[in-house]
């Protein structure tokens, strides 16, 4: 680490001094970023974020619990990104073999949590198990978590509307939502945006998306 940091410090920090200083009297990021806590997924390498320009929160399976839920580090998060830094955009990231959607497609009862850590917060995707199950439920275990990590980026990207302020913010236009999912088999990126216009069709808690893409 001691090598890392300094090579870090001779070649970029103090090549880009300026940058650091300002920097340092305060940060003004357009993105907020919501990814897994897995090793393999770290947002600033795969999407190129340098310092400044991205406020990055990580958990779990990469979940958004709805405001009803109550308070984590997670909506804290959002809360400052939002309503303090004011941010332009959300980014919720999901990724291939995401151990907590394994977790979670793996557990018996979503109603019995009690006693795991583990389980008792990625309870918070049991929607996105649901919707999972009846899609897939004739696919084996591991297709069903392919499905469903990326059916729960969506479900967060719902969620994310369950906070008055952001909800407010994005039917001004002023804040976008955008979904990402990170295959590091292939290392593919698929990115799309929650369409929250008032043209837009919402059907049983669902938002049509646009601006889909694919970079392979």
């Amino acid at each position: 680490m001691r090598h890392r940091f300094l090579s870090f410090k001779k070649d970029k920090y103090l090549e880009n001094l300026k940058h650091y200083q300002t920097l340092a009297k305060g940060q003004a990021p357009k993105f907020m970023v919501i990814a897994c806590a897995d090793s393999r997924v770290c947002p600033s390498s795969i999407l190129g974020f340098q310092p400044g320009e991205a406020f990055v929160v990580r958990n779990v399976a990469n979940l958004v619990p709805p405001h009803e839920n109550g308070p984590t580090e997670t909506n804290a998060a959002l809360e400052f990104s939002v309503n303090s830094l004011e941010v332009e955009n959300i980014l919720v990231v999901g990724h291939s073999c995401c151990g907590g959607i394994h977790a979670l497609m793996s557990m018996q009862d979503v109603k019995n949590s009690s006693g795991s850590f583990i389980k008792s917060w990625v309870v918070v995707g049991k929607d996105a198990r649901l919707r999972t199950k009846a899609a897939v439920s004739n696919l084996d275990l591991d297709q069903q978590c392919r499905h469903c990590e990326k059916e729960s980026i969506n479900r967060s990207l719902l969620n994310l509307l369950t906070y008055p302020w952001i909800e407010d913010r994005v039917k001004r236009g002023t804040l976008s939502l955008h979904g990402g999912y990170y295959d590091f088999i292939d290392c593919t990126f698929e990115k799309w945006t929650l369409d929250c216009s008032r043209h837009a069709s919402k059907v049983d808690g669902e938002y049509s998306v646009k601006n889909r893409e694919y970079w392979s």
